[in-house]
């Protein structure tokens, strides 16, 4: 992950391209919406573009997803087809991150969410990304927790298994190689 939040003239190029064919190689994701709308707001939010190059620079493979009509905003979901790579082997939280006594990993996937300027994926919109194709086949993601969950020191992730989709717990200080995490990004 990048330290500078400002993106290059070029590097504002190359993400709008690469968002641009992914958008038109997936149509089914987002019937109905012009990529010129959406870009011309993207380039209006240079903050989101920069979260947008996080999500893409970490393996997410971040694509517009709907539209809030209320609200006015595009979502953007990470549709990498497995675990976003630059993502996984991270604890849930820096409560989990903390308790570890030995073998802590680098970092943890609710500070890492904040930090690259996204949120988590919900259950319900880890539902529905996998609406949009099939998702984490070989990976996991770990997804935002309810509180009563997390108080009991549990964390929720899922996966998509025998063609269904599964939601999972775990202890929030695990950590495993082939679980990442998803975010979403309203812009």
């Amino acid at each position: 992950m990048s330290t500078s939040k400002i993106l290059s003239a070029e590097q504002v190029e190359e993400l709008l391209n690469t968002l641009q064919k992914r958008f038109e190689k997936n149509m089914h994701r987002h019937e109905g919406i012009i990529w010129g709308d959406v870009s011309a707001k993207l380039i209006a939010k240079p903050d989101k573009l920069w979260s947008l190059d996080e999500m893409e620079v970490t393996g997410g493979e971040p694509d517009l997803v709907g539209y809030d009509e209320e609200t006015e905003e595009y979502i953007f979901y990470d549709c990498a087809a497995e675990s976003p790579k630059g993502r996984r082997s991270f604890c849930y939280d820096l409560k989990a991150w903390e308790s570890r006594k030995e073998y802590k990993p680098q970092n943890n996937v609710v500070d890492a969410a904040s930090k690259m300027g996204i949120e988590l994926l919900t259950e319900a919109q880890y539902q529905d990304l996998q609406e949009k194709g099939n998702f984490d086949l070989k990976t996991s993601s770990w997804v935002k927790t309810p509180e009563e969950i997390r108080k009991l020191g549990g964390a929720i992730f899922c996966d998509r298994r025998y063609n269904k989709v599964f939601t999972y717990h775990n202890g929030a200080e695990s950590y495993y190689a082939a679980r990442g995490f998803r975010g979403s990004l309203r812009v």
